[in-house]
């Protein structure tokens, strides 16, 4: 007779027709828990399974720092797995029905120092293709000055950009419309672009489209090819860090606020719907304030001993 991890997977597969990828997850979960279970005092049967079991599990892959998202998932293949053995008459509760995951504090966004702004333009200047060293500036200097998305970017036409005014019209999520301003910084990158890269290349591939950003062949460029071309960008620059078009949209923000910005325009000009989703930013420039002041105010750290001053 199967057995009820196999009956499960037979279920996945025949009744739910989940994907293979989504079914190997859930078998790999399953597999982990039993084997989690042998390392530390022997195989029960899944009905025996109870609530120290669960206790001590969890706690396991908190020390080992599982992501929060991580652990729901793994969660939520047990819980599946008892819903499944209970629906069959094969078990009588579920052991896992009651946890709770800890709150964890939302993850940080990371950006970059100004300093590091520096070295990333170097380096997209360094590009050895001196056409594609045009565009490349010019997505940085746009992603950055503006804190779009690189969806937004690479869905930007020339008629949505009034050079005169220096301001952009930006498509946003569920079709939400917004203006962001540019500085002269972005208007000497693009017009630059427009006459080394944009129009020769058009021209040699017989391209016609309005999309502003193009890739080596004149077409509209892609959002994995604007990651591509920041990992390039980081390669050739000083830099020993990761990066992905999101974290120029972090920047953006959180320099704004470390320069005095309010919490309200800059809500307005990343397009979020919600103020509480532009407040992680506040605990990005909190943590940053207060390392500043650790490292620089030379009273932060000192010893609290003043006994023989008056």
């Amino acid at each position: 007779m199967a057995s009820a991890v196999e009956q499960f997977i037979t279920y996945l597969q025949g009744e739910r027709q989940y994907s293979p990828e989504t079914v190997k997850a859930y078998q790999e979960d399953l597999t982990e828990f039993s084997q989690f279970l042998r390392d530390n005092g022997g195989v029960k049967p899944w009905t025996q399974i109870d609530q120290l079991d669960v206790e001590v599990y969890l706690s396991n892959l908190y020390d080992h720092h599982y992501a929060r998202t991580t652990i729901a998932r793994k969660l939520s293949t047990l819980r599946s797995f008892y819903s499944f053995l209970m629906s069959n008459g094969q078990a009588q509760d579920d052991p896992f029905a009651y946890v709770q995951l800890k709150h964890h504090q939302n993850h940080l966004p990371r950006f970059f120092y100004e300093r590091e702004m520096t070295a990333l333009f170097a380096a997209a200047a360094a590009n050895p293709n001196d056409q594609l060293a045009t565009r490349d500036s010019a997505i940085l200097e746009i992603l950055y000055g503006t804190g779009i998305r690189v969806s937004e970017c690479v869905n930007l036409t020339l008629p949505d950009i009034d050079f005169d005014n220096r301001i952009m019209l930006i498509h946003g999520k569920g079709n939400k419309e917004r203006y962001v301003p540019f500085g002269h910084y972005a208007t000497d990158a693009l017009q630059q672009y427009f006459t080394a890269a944009r129009t020769p290349l058009m021209a040699q591939y017989h391209q016609q489209h309005a999309f502003v950003f193009i890739n080596a062949h004149g077409g509209q460029i892609t959002a994995a090819g604007v990651t591509y071309l920041l990992n390039q960008i980081i390669k050739r620059s000083t830099l020993t860090t990761d990066i992905h078009p999101h974290m120029l949209r972090h920047t953006f923000a959180t320099h704004l606020l470390n320069n005095g910005a309010d919490l309200r325009s800059v809500q307005e000009l990343l397009g979020h719907s919600s103020l509480s989703t532009t407040q992680i930013y506040t605990h990005v420039t909190r943590e940053h304030l207060q390392r500043d002041y650790r490292q620089f105010f030379p009273r932060a750290t000192e010893d609290h001993d003043h006994s023989t001053q008056s």
